[in-house]
């Protein structure tokens, strides 16, 4: 193409519903990688297709942001939930390696990979939509979490959504989507002709809907509600395993002087995360052992702690005194992986309390401005095994 072309490169094109999902900027980055990931070999490997992409490929092909800016919108991914990163912030690095939190199917043991052939995404086969579809709980609740729909509404729209697209006859592989794109088009068609209709600001205690407020400034005695624990619950995941990352969920949003709009969202998104990477990088014998002298945790507890944006180095001072604490008590588990991540999460959710406390005291005698427990006598330390129940 000469250099006098009207159009003298590739136009970017965006999902307008993605962008109202989780951001204009975000949707036009996340379109840019998937179209990365279509046209380039990547590497398969533990079910996720991985792509290196050189900072300055992708920067030429978005010359409208600064390094500073991609490593912004990439974080903004990383903590939604929407793709993985394993390499250094791009504002600093000179390469993104990234893969879309999708899992894809390795090929079966006897049929080897095609040689010199990319591992595109496996991606659901479209089709119609069946006559009895009906949208799943989480939708439901997340349209209430997020856009403050009540649940009857999104209902209400079932039957014209159905009848709409099987007349149309297309197929498609992201029903939840549409429909999800179908209801808030008419809610907001709604708010707009109704102006001084508005939810139920606390529903009846009996009824299904949320009970959404205005956002509020973050505490230490912040919790999720219990609708976000009731979501977080029905995919498995564990109460204790949420609670001991609340500490470290409020502590990130604190350093960063704002509570997120929609906290009870970020949150779900938080755990989501990480409860998948608990849940595939913990070991799981079925033969208890004791822990040996030597013991190391894994990579993937290290991995986790990153997630947390729990010190690496504060987390290693604390390995000594575990192994000691486990052997003295001759106990025999199946994962001291498992057991030094909540050791580890534990003494930094308590260092969080004390600096809490510190900084409330306004810095007087007897306070600790590292956050360490020298304030507390050694009689306290030596029987604090809360961590090891």
């Amino acid at each position: 193409m000469s250099d006098s072309s009207l159009v003298p490169e590739r136009q970017l094109v965006f999902s307008p519903g993605l962008a109202a999902t989780i951001g204009l900027e975000e949707a036009i980055m996340l379109q840019q990688l998937q179209l990365l990931l279509e046209h380039r070999e990547s590497q398969l490997r533990n079910n996720y297709a991985w792509l290196n992409i050189p900072r300055d490929q992708l920067q030429a092909s978005l010359p409208f942001w600064n390094p500073t800016d991609l490593h912004r919108i990439t974080r903004s991914l990383v903590d939604k939930g929407v793709i993985l990163v394993e390499s250094p912030p791009l504002h600093s690095a000179d390469h993104l390696l990234f893969a879309l939190n999708e899992p894809v199917h390795a090929p079966a043991p006897h049929q080897p990979a095609p040689v010199q052939q990319p591992t595109p995404p496996t991606r659901r086969s479209a089709g119609l939509l069946p006559v009895h579809w009906s949208p799943s709980e989480d939708l439901l609740q997340i349209l209430g979490l997020n856009h403050n729909i009540p649940r009857q509404f999104a209902l209400d729209q079932l039957e014209d959504f159905i009848f709409y697209w099987r007349e149309r006859g297309e197929t498609s592989h992201a029903w939840e989507n549409k429909f999800r794109q179908h209801v808030l088009s008419n809610w907001r068609h709604q708010q707009q002709s109704n102006p001084h209709t508005q939810p139920p600001s606390k529903p009846h205690a009996n009824s299904s809907e949320f009970d959404v407020r205005a956002p509020k400034a973050l505490d230490r005695d912040w919790r999720p509600s219990e609708d976000a624990l009731e979501i977080m619950a029905r995919s498995g995941i564990d109460r204790d395993f949420i609670d001991q990352a609340v500490p470290e969920f409020i502590l990130y949003w604190r350093e960063r002087g704002a509570a997120p709009k929609e906290l009870n969202s970020k949150f779900i998104q938080h755990i989501r995360i990480q409860w998948a990477r608990y849940s595939s990088g913990m070991e799981h014998s079925t033969e208890p052992k004791r822990i040996v002298n030597h013991w190391q945790p894994s990579e993937d507890v290290f991995d986790i702690l990153r997630m947390s944006h729990i010190d690496l180095e504060f987390a290693k001072t604390l390995l000594p005194e575990f192994i000691v604490y486990w052997k003295d008590s001759n106990q025999a588990h199946t994962s001291w992986n498992s057991k030094f991540l909540q050791h580890v999460k534990h003494h930094w959710a308590k260092q969080h309390q004390l600096q809490q406390t510190d900084q409330s005291h306004g810095g007087q005698q007897g306070s600790n401005p590292t956050g360490r427990t020298r304030d507390r006598s050694l009689e306290d330390d030596l029987t604090d095994t809360s961590w090891a129940s």
